[in-house]
């Protein structure tokens, strides 16, 4: 028997929505209208057109109003900016999504530095990065933001803790150290230059992997009773398989998510808390 309790992202998500769908309930009451969510599909990368269905599918959940805009691989950078524009000036629209990643990824920095930073839903605009570093409350990246209720469903206390961060992405790594320090644990951000990485990680706490490589952490690499939480999504013949060796580290960690079922819920969930958060600041 494994001595890991598993985290249920699934179930947690089920519930956040709830508590969402009354929000965003009470908001179009109030406003005479629904908060609005646009998302932005460039070309026909089939992996991105699933994480859009499943948006719109959230959106219709809590019950927010979607926008999907779908451009051809051969857009130009200035469509999608005159798109983005038009977005921003658009008074039915909460929160601005551009799904990544893009055909030219060179464009990426440029076309999400045009994104309103009220609308900024993702949290990746440099004034929402900024403002997470300075404590400020802003919109956070949405996986980062799930990691906390992650652990905080747990019902362990994160201030004091040692949390370690595997990765150090603009996307989870960093804002995922900075959410955590927000929490008053103490960060220790471990990636690809650091060197024997498994002496700082078998300290951890709290272990967030967000590394991209197939069942990198081993159970030598965990503290016995660590929460150990795994972004990891690499698949193989088909089959989706963690950063985390599951079934070895489950049996030492106190708590653990599982791939998939864990991190990814949550991700989409606390967009459309992004998305009402958006709304609820912007009121009109």
């Amino acid at each position: 028997m494994n001595k890991g309790n598993i985290i249920d992202g699934k179930k947690l998500s089920q519930e956040t929505r709830i508590r969402l769908k009354e929000q965003a309930e009470k908001f179009e009451a109030e406003c005479g209208r629904k908060i609005g969510l646009a998302v932005v599909l460039v070309g026909e990368n089939p992996a991105s057109k699933i994480y859009v269905s499943n948006k719109i599918k959230a959106c219709e959940e809590v019950g927010l109003k979607s926008f999907a805009y779908y451009l051809p691989e051969t857009a130009s950078k200035q469509d999608i900016l005159n798109l983005v524009e038009a977005l921003n000036d658009d008074n039915s629209v909460d929160g601005i999504l551009v799904q990544l990643p893009l055909p030219n990824k060179a464009d990426e920095k440029e076309i999400l530095a045009r994104v309103s930073p009220k609308k900024d839903v993702d949290g990746f605009h440099a004034v929402n990065a900024g403002n997470l570093l300075l404590g400020n409350d802003s919109l956070s990246a949405c996986t980062p933001s799930g990691i906390i209720e992650l652990i905080k469903s747990t019902g362990c206390e994160i201030a004091g803790k040692h949390a370690v961060v595997l990765g150090r992405s603009n996307i989870v790594g960093k804002p995922a150290a900075m959410l955590l320090l927000q929490n008053d644990a103490t960060v220790t951000i471990c990636h690809s230059k650091t060197k024997n990485p498994a002496q700082i990680t078998s300290q951890a706490d709290i272990l967030v992997v967000a590394i991209g490589r197939k069942e990198f952490v081993k159970s030598d690499m965990v503290k016995e009773g660590a929460i150990v939480i795994d972004v990891g999504m690499n698949r193989d013949n088909d089959k989706l398989y963690g950063d985390v060796a599951f079934e070895e580290v489950a049996k030492k960690a106190s708590y653990i998510t599982p791939v998939p079922g864990g991190v990814g819920p949550m991700t989409i969930t606390m967009l459309m808390s992004n998305t009402i958060k958006a709304a609820m600041s912007g009121k009109r």
